[in-house]
């Protein structure tokens, strides 16, 4: 997609980081949203991150009805992420809210898939059938909005990185496109979303790559393996919240590879899954380093794995900084 000079971030434009420049934010793109929609109807990929959630929010106080959002589970969302977008947006603010549980679909398409990339174009091109599909169920929608935020869009004209929303979409489906948080930097998204009242725990969301778990249940993906990354990730998330780590850890995940090791337990072998904590600290995801975490915790945390985790019976916590080692291991 060619982008223009309406892409291009004022050097004059100051930087969001108060509630008052933030509501002057929000009250200015609710004029601009209302002026470029007028009487259509709008259609968003909904995936519960901050930038698709602040632009969701941002359009439901601009337009109301006219949006449509759909929120498309692949099975490889965080344990009660779905929820809380059902929550959020259609229970308390009333959105147009498409939910479809896409879980098997996904599932069988990955079965026996191993090579990270592969995994990543099916479930990315998987994606996009099952939105396109709903798309074409729904009549009079103009505009596609997206969360396009101002870094994307440095990253595309460097040639670092395609733009995660550009194309993709079927040549039937020609919509023009709202993206009313392009100019803002990820702080800002932020903040504009605190002040539209969107929860802390969607505000602040960790970064969360495109596919999901699917790229933290390592080699190709099973669903005893995939319940083992969702379930202790959500233990991991709550223990670091007990411990007041929420805010102060940049980033924090399990990960269940996909081979087994030895193990005992009622004084017989074992031949189970093991669970690796990840936790970094970082600016940019450019580098990273790993943060000295409690050994209280760390023993924490295991005892729930072991005791709520089926098919687990080894904990590692992974000591790698960035570079050498990525942040996530596919």
């Amino acid at each position: 997609m060619a982008r223009n000079e309406t892409d291009i971030r004022p050097e004059s434009m100051a930087r969001i980081n108060t509630p008052e420049l933030a509501q002057a934010f929000i009250d200015e793109q609710i004029a601009a949203i209302r002026a470029q929609v007028g009487t259509d109807r709008v259609l968003l990929a909904l995936s519960g991150g901050v930038d698709s959630s602040v632009v969701a929010a941002l359009l439901i106080k601009a337009i109301g009805k006219q949006l449509t959002c759909v929120h498309v589970n692949h099975g490889l969302l965080r344990k009660g992420e779905p929820e809380q977008v059902i929550k959020v947006f259609r229970d308390e603010m009333d959105a147009n809210l498409v939910y479809v549980d896409a879980t098997d679909r996904f599932l069988d398409a990955l079965a026996g898939v191993s090579a990270p990339e592969k995994k990543r174009k099916i479930i990315g091109g998987l994606f996009i059938d099952v939105f396109a599909e709903e798309a074409r169920k729904l009549e009079g929608v103009k505009f596609l909005a997206q969360g396009t935020i101002y870094p994307d869009i440095l990253e595309s004209k460097a040639g670092i990185k395609s733009h995660h929303n550009d194309g993709g979409l079927p040549e039937d489906l020609k919509f023009e496109l709202c993206e009313p948080v392009k100019l803002l930097y990820k702080d800002e998204v932020r903040m504009v979303g605190k002040q539209l009242g969107l929860p802390d725990n969607m505000v602040y969301r960790q970064p969360f790559p495109g596919p999901g778990l699917g790229v933290r249940c390592t080699g190709a993906i099973t669903r005893d393996r995939l319940e083992a990354v969702r379930e202790s990730d959500a233990i991991l998330r709550e223990e670091f919240d007990k411990a007041g780590l929420n805010g102060k850890v940049w980033q924090y995940f399990t990960v269940v590879p996909d081979f087994t090791s030895t193990g005992i337990k009622d004084g017989k072998r074992t031949d189970d899954w093991m669970v690796i904590i990840r936790a970094v600290n970082s600016v940019d995801a450019t580098s990273a380093t790993v943060p000295e975490l409690p050994y209280s915790l760390l023993t924490t945390i295991r005892e729930r794995i072991f005791n709520e985790v089926k098919g687990v019976n080894r904990v590692l916590y992974d000591l790698s900084t960035k570079p050498l080692a990525t942040i996530e291991y596919e």
